[in-house]
């Protein structure tokens, strides 16, 4: 048998490297011999060697849109990254790239180009980050996640997919995630996701509101590295935990409402798990306003309610509450007819299709 061969490129962050790692079971089922090129000691290193794929560093730099004395340097990294990704790519021959963005991939996207090897890359967020509108021209397709981000991107390489997500978290266990945070099954439970390094601002709406929902609700906090509040330790029906990973299915399961930022891999992951939802994005004093979008679509196709940051308050947060939990079934039933049901199984036919 032949097998075909797949080099994977993402990096700077999770978020382009746990999507890819979600298209593994899906790869190694089809028999791909997969490869991974990142950059020297990214994130992306540590994660993808946890599942033994061969790993290539390379040179990278950020390309900024703002004045740094890193601007007159980082060319040069990037060239260097170009030649390095070149040499790799004629060395494995890979019938195709897997893109998924970050400043890393750049050098190997092109590189790729220059091999004649055909690219898939795929974008999250509504508004095409900067790496990937430099890698689009030298792609044969460009996956996407939102209906909104087809109109920015030329229409015969624009493919509607979704975000692939991660076969455990469908295999979260309801009376484990119960059992873990020492809750009952007779009251609902809130579930608050504040990314990895937490939100001061929603942190302190939802401590301040919680002699209020925990009259109604359990309620799971993860508050992000350091934000943990020692006076709460001991409330009945509140758990508070930095960050979580091996139970984060399970706390899935046994969660009535998320309340979360608008990144696109978690609001994905929220609506593969027809999981009613608020959404208070990251506002423009702190992103290109790509959650603020991500959430307005999600708002618009009836998956979520949207609380916008500087609306947020211990009286707002209550009434969105009160809604989503009043409209639940109304959100679960609009999720159920989410067209990006299969985005797995989307991308490995664009996979097949696409290669050498």
């Amino acid at each position: 048998m032949i097998y075909k061969r797949i080099v994977l490129t993402g990096g700077g962050t999770a978020g382009h490297v746990t999507p890819l790692i979600a298209l593994l079971p899906a790869l190694n089922k089809e028999k791909y011999d997969i490869h991974y090129i990142g950059s020297y000691e990214g994130i992306e290193r540590k994660l993808i060697e946890e599942y033994h794929i061969p790993y290539y560093g390379i040179s990278s730099g950020k390309l900024r849109r703002y004045l740094d004395p890193k601007n007159f340097t980082d060319p040069f990294r990037v060239i260097k990254g170009y030649y390095e990704a070149r040499k790799i790519l004629k060395n494995l021959k890979p019938d195709i790239v897997f893109s998924k963005g970050g400043f890393v991939t750049v050098p190997v996207v092109l590189a790729a180009r220059n091999c004649r090897i055909p690219v898939i890359i795929h974008e999250s967020d509504i508004t095409v980050g900067l790496a990937n509108r430099i890698a689009i021209p030298a792609a044969k397709k460009v996956c996407v996640n939102f209906p909104e981000a087809m109109k920015n991107l030329p229409p015969e390489k624009a493919v509607l997919t979704g975000t692939p997500i991660r076969s455990e978290l469908f295999s979260g266990n309801k009376i484990k995630g119960l059992d873990f945070c020492g809750f009952t099954a007779n009251k609902p439970v809130l579930m608050i996701i504040g990314g990895s390094t937490g939100s001061k601002t929603i942190n302190e709406v939802v401590r301040g509101l919680l002699p209020t929902l925990l009259r109604s609700f359990q309620v799971i906090h993860l508050c992000g590295r350091g934000n943990t509040d020692s006076k709460l330790t001991d409330t009945k029906g509140y758990v508070q935990f930095e960050y979580i990973k091996d139970e984060l299915s399970d706390l899935f399961a046994a969660s009535d409402i998320v309340i979360s930022r608008a990144g696109a891999n978690t609001i994905c992951e929220i609506l593969a798990l027809r999981i009613p939802n608020i959404l208070i994005p990251l506002g423009l004093n702190a992103s290109r306003g790509d959650q603020i979008l991500n959430a307005e679509s999600f708002e618009n196709q009836g998956y979520s309610y949207l609380l916008k940051e500087e609306e947020l308050s211990v009286s707002s947060l209550l009434e969105a509450i009160e809604t989503v939990m009043q409209n639940r079934q109304k959100y679960i039933e609009t999720m159920n007819k989410s067209p990006l049901n299969n985005s797995i199984d989307i991308i490995m036919k664009l996979i097949k299709e696409t290669q050498l």
